[in-house]
């Protein structure tokens, strides 16, 4: 009796181990099929789902820690003016890195050019839109001059731009000689960093770019098809416009319970728009997806690389005028010390949101994940009283995480590996 109840426990317990077993490989399964489908729809690809749960758990933790205060309709609204500079700088680096390349000193033009529109306003009395335009024009030359150095001399882009950035502190300081902080007092400046839409544009201009943001996806899949090239799904299609379109109606919700859209919510956005479109609908956004991949092959190919990367440096530190001329807006004034966490935080946004350090790989989207990242974290630090120290310590820490990502994809993408 005593080997027969034994013998009859030792199937029982196989059977057990093998019924875990079996729903351990269930549940993985299960898993798995989720991933699967999520990644269908996003077209093979994860994209920045990561980012996205990650930011929203960071939501969520500030929301808690901090009494509920974080995702009011004023502290929203007050994040996003306050990432607006980052994320326009970041823009910028987004086009730089693409390219395989760095450019150090776009926080330094960022506040060179905002101080040239403060001194052509508050010193010379020109009109604003004057000295805006003048700023970005200023902007522009700037870019090309890195470029020049890097594209035409050969000049490690590391070099160049870090020698620029000491040079343009030297001449932010001259340029705003002897004032250390100038206040700039043109009303139509100062206005644009608070200014509020009304309703019928804050609603209409976002619904419009979505719908151009749709028709773009639509155009292309329908000239890939007749291409005979690989194109998403019906499905996959309506999932990345009714995404979109749900997150900007959310957005829009906010702003409307608060003081409605800002003016500077929707520069960003157009500007987002202006360079998705040339980066992924045009055959200069191809070439620098082509340099960035591979730039011995793309100048085998016949793309002019020279002439596309002075192109880059040029466009990268426009966008850093303008986020420059936001800032000033901001904070009412120019001044002379440049605040170089922007860079860091501006570069941390684009990596944060995807975009590879060794170019090739990425999206001007990443700018808008990574900049609420970052924002968040300040943010959020700030409401339930941490220093300075630990705020520089977490966005490093989350910036390494980034990059960590980013070399194990490029290593599994190197490697074959699924």
């Amino acid at each position: 009796m005593t080997t027969n109840t034994a013998g009859s426990s030792e199937p029982d317990a196989i059977s057990a181990e093998s019924s875990s077993a079996s729903g351990a490989a269930t549940a993985s399964a299960n898993v798995g099929g989720l991933i699967s489908r999520v990644r269908g729809l996003l077209g093979s690809d994860l994209g920045q789902l990561p980012v996205f749960i990650g930011l929203v758990l960071i939501a969520i933790y500030f929301q808690i820690a901090g009494g509920g205060f974080f995702l009011t309709p004023q502290n929203l609204t007050n994040l996003v003016q306050q990432i607006i500079t980052i994320a326009i700088v970041a823009l910028g680096a987004v086009l730089v890195l693409l390219i395989g390349e760095i450019d150090l000193s776009l926080a330094a033009v960022a506040s060179l050019c905002g101080a040239f529109m403060g001194v052509l306003s508050a010193r010379q009395g020109w009109p604003a839109w004057a000295a805006i335009l003048a700023a970005i024009v200023a902007g522009l030359l700037i870019g090309a001059i890195n470029g020049f150095f890097i594209s035409v001399l050969r000049m490690p882009s590391f070099i160049v731009t870090l020698a620029a950035l000491i040079f343009y502190q030297g001449l932010l300081l001259l340029v705003l000689y002897p004032q250390t902080t100038l206040p700039i007092r043109d009303d139509a400046i100062n206005r644009i960093a608070v200014t509020y839409m009304p309703e019928y544009l804050g609603i209409g201009i976002p619904i419009a770019l979505v719908v151009i943001y749709a028709l773009s996806l639509v155009i292309s899949r329908a000239a890939r098809q007749r291409a005979g090239l690989p194109v998403m799904t019906v499905g996959q299609l309506a999932f990345r416009i009714g995404l979109v379109a749900a997150i900007v109606v959310a957005v829009l919700v906010f702003f409307d319970n608060y003081l409605g859209v800002p003016l500077v919510a929707l520069i960003l956005l157009g500007l987002l728009i202006i360079f998705w479109l040339i980066t992924t609908r045009t055959r200069f956004g191809r070439h620098v997806y082509a340099v960035g991949g591979n730039t011995e092959a793309a100048r085998r190919a016949g793309i002019r690389v020279v002439g596309l990367r002075i192109m880059i440096f040029s466009l990268a530190a426009m966008l850093a005028a303008i986020g420059g001329i936001l800032l000033a807006s901001r904070q009412v004034s120019a001044a002379s010390a440049v605040d170089q966490t922007l860079l860091l935080s501006a570069i941390a946004a684009a990596v944060i949101g995807g975009v590879s350090l060794f170019g090739g790989r990425g999206s001007v989207w990443a700018v808008v994940l990574g900049s609420l990242v970052v924002g968040s974290l300040e943010n959020g630090l700030d409401l339930i009283g941490q220093s300075t120290a630990v705020k520089n310590m977490v966005e490093g820490v989350v910036l390494l995480l980034a990059v960590l990502v980013d070399a194990l994809t490029r290593r599994r993408n190197a490697t074959g590996l699924r």
